[in-house]
């Protein structure tokens, strides 16, 4: 069985220069350090959440996005509070970097009734409809079938927003990416689809499982402009998310972003990883976004080794005080379990 493997080139550039590259985005140097703290305290977060799943404090399962950080950071910059966030189940970083209270995150990892979905949602099902997050989904590719309608929507009010739809690969092989890029295309709805394509669909590789890859060529196909992308360039991901973001405002229709990325750590908890080989994580671990990032800083002369140190100290006494938040938090009661279940 052969497989077709995904190109080495990119729509992007290799950052070299971090401040001449900011400069040029219009990025300011409180900006760089914001997505810096940004990857740092969604890698701490999940690391976290590992931990307690270990003391047995998380029930269920939970997907990890350790190495994917980049994604989260520079689409989160890039993006409008009143902008629509549709997720998937691999989400974490993308709420952090849209604002989330932490407390509350970790209050539903926990399954207390101080969670954002007072502990009923658990890590694959956040939301925070109050700030146009609408939810992540524990069904692959469901956001997709939701998100036109949410663009629909959008139109017929005439505001300004966009909605954003979060995948991965897996998805990209379902009937509905299709159905909803077809869709958002022949309406030309305000839809930025972005693809964290990091290689695996629980095991399946995708270049074993995909007749035509990158995706995005896919997506010109239906007619909708595509892009493929270093996902772990964090600066890459802000430009072009943020010329998606422009493009679907304008009204020109929707915006196809594929950034290619690895997650670390398995598919699942309950992932023992026997589908690929401790070489090739090793070499992803290399092209860590967050080293590769905070070198660019580095050198730069955006911020100092001391800065960074406090940073660290800064985002692990954050989790900690959501560990405490969470654990000293109030169960849901029994009384009210069938609370917010439509029938």
């Amino acid at each position: 069985m052969g497989t077709k493997k995904i190109r080495a080139e990119y729509d992007n550039e290799e950052t070299t220069d971090v401040f001449q590259k900011a400069e040029a985005l219009g990025l300011s140097k409180p900006d760089l350090v914001w997505m810096y703290e940004v990857m740092v305290e969604t890698r701490h977060f999940e690391e976290m959440a590992t931990t307690l799943y270990g003391l047995g404090k998380v029930h269920g399962t939970m997907h990890l996005s350790i190495g994917q950080e980049a994604v989260a950071a520079g689409t989160g910059l890039a993006r409008k509070a009143s902008d629509y966030l549709l997720n998937h189940h691999r989400g974490h970083g993308h709420f952090i970097a849209s604002g989330a209270d932490v407390n509350k995150m970790m209050a539903e990892f926990l399954g207390k009734d101080t969670g954002f979905c007072r502990g009923r949602g658990g890590s694959m099902h956040i939301a925070d409809v109050s700030a146009n997050i609408l939810g992540a989904q524990g069904i692959v590719g469901a956001q997709m079938g939701i998100a036109p309608g949410v663009g629909m929507a959008i139109k017929m009010k005439k505001t300004d927003q966009i909605a954003l739809v979060i995948f991965g690969d897996g998805a990209a092989n379902r009937g509905v990416f299709q159905e909803s890029l077809n869709m958002s295309s022949i309406w030309d709805l305000p839809v930025v689809y972005l693809c964290e394509n990091n290689h695996y669909g629980m095991s399946a590789e995708v270049e074993r499982v995909s007749g035509k890859v990158p995706f995005r060529d896919r997506a010109e196909a239906l007619g909708v402009p595509g892009y493929f992308i270093d996902g772990n360039d964090v600066l890459a991901v802000y430009e072009f998310m943020k010329n998606a973001f422009d493009h679907a405002r304008s009204g020109a229709g929707p915006v196809f972003v594929e950034t290619e990325t690895y997650r670390i750590l398995g598919h699942s908890k309950s992932d023992r990883n026997l589908y690929r080989s401790k070489e090739e994580i090793n070499n992803w671990k290399e092209k860590d976004p967050i080293q590769r990032f905070k070198k660019l800083l580095l050198e730069g002369d955006v911020i100092t080794e001391d800065q960074i140190e406090d940073i660290e100290k800064k985002m692990t006494k954050v989790i900690d005080d959501a560990v405490t938040f969470a654990e000293n938090s109030p169960e849901p009661n029994i009384e009210d379990v069938t609370e917010y279940v439509y029938a």
